[in-house]
């Protein structure tokens, strides 16, 4: 099965390559139109060029043959192609099955007017936003009246993994579950860490928290990774008393890097988060 997958992988990209190849002008890019081209576009000798690869590597390439390529050399068919940054990453997904690196560091990162409406319609479900760090970025009323207020926590404790194991407020709100939590975040964030390896932000993260927390120390040396979108949780909060919700996480289309995750009250929860968030209402933004 995976060789097949592989197999149409490899023909996609070919097609690709090709379709982006016909829709240059030779003329543009410095190439005479002697009249003897019996196919749109550059020729493959001339995208090969532009390249900087041999016309061989680049027809394999192009029939869709299962050969090594580089990010380096990926990079430079995409210019040679002049692809925009969709087609780019398009390319990188069909070629090496992940994004190209830079895409990956400088995702956006912040929420959009559009996002931090959907956000603050969900009136009495708690949503927050994070980012591939696992840093809150965005969060509506019913979030902060449940597990804490983000407007005004430090940004350090806006980290869902160091508040996980750092947060006293959490570990109350969690009770006889706050284990089970702790575990999954971290399994959370290493699997996250495996394409961050060597990153300064990640090791040093990981070295800040192993010093104040003996369980993540001795947790994280298990190497346990999960990668999980929805399920159920209960809270016990110390105004409200129990709250029961469901919750899933999915990514922003174009900001890969954000992950938005929706807690849904179940049965009498809403009647009591919507009394937490009229309260908090009365509150002044810092």
């Amino acid at each position: 099965m995976e060789q097949t997958t592989d197999a149409a992988r490899l023909e996609q990209l070919g097609q690709f390559l090709r379709t982006r190849r016909e829709r240059l002008t030779p003329e543009a890019l410095g190439f005479p139109n002697d009249g003897r081209r019996r196919t749109p576009g550059l020729r493959r000798s001339e995208v090969a060029m532009l390249a900087g690869v041999s016309v061989d590597w680049y027809t394999w390439l192009e029939q869709g043959r299962n050969i090594q390529v580089s990010a380096q050399v990926l990079d430079s068919i995409a210019k040679a192609l002049q692809l925009d940054g969709s087609e780019r990453k398009h390319l990188y997904m069909l070629a090496m099955r992940q994004l190209p690196a830079d895409v990956l560091q400088m995702e956006r990162t912040e929420v959009s007017d559009t996002l931090q409406h959907v956000l603050d319609r969900l009136e009495y479900s708690p949503a927050i936003v994070t980012d591939a760090r696992w840093n809150v970025v965005g969060w509506n009323l019913a979030a902060c009246a449940v597990v804490g207020d983000y407007r005004v926590m430090p940004e350090q404790e806006r980290n869902m993994v160091w508040r996980a194991f750092t947060s006293p407020y959490l570990r109350q709100l969690l009770r006889d579950k706050w284990e089970e939590h702790a575990k999954t975040r971290l399994a959370q964030f290493r699997a996250s860490y495996g394409t961050n390896v060597g990153d300064p932000w990640w090791e040093e993260f990981i070295a800040r928290l192993s010093a104040v927390s003996p369980h993540f120390r001795e947790w994280w040396a298990k190497h346990e990774v999960i990668q999980i979108s929805e399920g159920n949780k209960h809270y016990f909060h110390p105004e409200a008393g129990e709250l029961t919700l469901e919750y899933i996480t999915f990514q922003v289309s174009d900001a890969p890097g954000l992950q938005v995750m929706i807690n849904t009250p179940i049965g009498r929860t809403e009647e009591k988060i919507k009394r937490l968030v009229e309260k908090l209402k009365g509150t002044v933004h810092p």
